[in-house]
């Protein structure tokens, strides 16, 4: 029987009881050696979870740019597609793969590389989900170090008259406030209203 329980059954039965009965010490005591037991085994667990936890972390840091940056990419492209939705990638993916996701691809090359020409690996990473129905917002880059978002990307939908819907990708960065519009690239979808995304 696990610690806690046994600690619990004993307040429980003392506190029905109005301290008539109070069980055997010999519960309480196996109850205190399981507890500092259980404790002992779980900070020896913890203990081997911070290593793992460094080792990962030395093997993060060990990743060179190039691959960090494939990863950053990838993420990006999972989060617009599923932005997308299964009702619109099917007509527009091929055209989103060769030419909006090359540029976003500089744009996030140029955001995560530092001063110094090097990518900042382990500061650096993908946060938000995709604003489902009509909202814009696909995800946004995070710089842990300073706790802040430092660019915003989004998707707009276009209804340009005469020429019908087009998808608008553009991202937003903190230098000017989130304000200013900083294009990637548009997709034409039709003359017809696209569905909401995400459906």
């Amino acid at each position: 029987m696990k610690p806690w329980v046994r600690k619990a059954l004993v307040a429980m039965i003392t506190v029905m009881t109005l301290g008539m009965y109070t069980p055997p010490v010999h519960l309480t005591a196996e109850a205190e050696n399981e507890g500092s037991e259980t404790d002992a085994r779980q900070d020896a667990e913890r203990g081997q979870a911070a290593a793992d936890t460094r080792e990962e972390l030395d093997v993060t840091l060990e990743l060179n740019d190039q691959d960090y940056l494939q990863t950053l990419t990838e993420k990006a492209k999972e989060k617009t597609l599923h932005k997308l939705g299964p009702r619109i990638v099917p007509q527009v993916e091929d055209e989103f793969t060769s030419v909006i996701l090359p540029k976003m691809t500089d744009v996030l090359e140029g955001l995560v590389t530092d001063q110094g020409g090097g990518i900042a690996v382990p500061y650096y990473s993908i946060t938000e989900e995709p604003s489902p129905g009509v909202g814009e917002r696909i995800f946004n880059i995070h710089d842990d170090r300073e706790g802040k978002d430092i660019a915003k990307f989004h998707v707009r939908r276009d209804n340009r008259p005469l020429e019908g819907y087009w998808f608008n990708f553009h991202y937003h960065l903190s230098q000017d406030g989130f304000e200013q519009h900083h294009d990637i690239g548009e997709i034409y979808w039709d003359k017809n209203m696209p569905p909401k995304w995400m459906a």
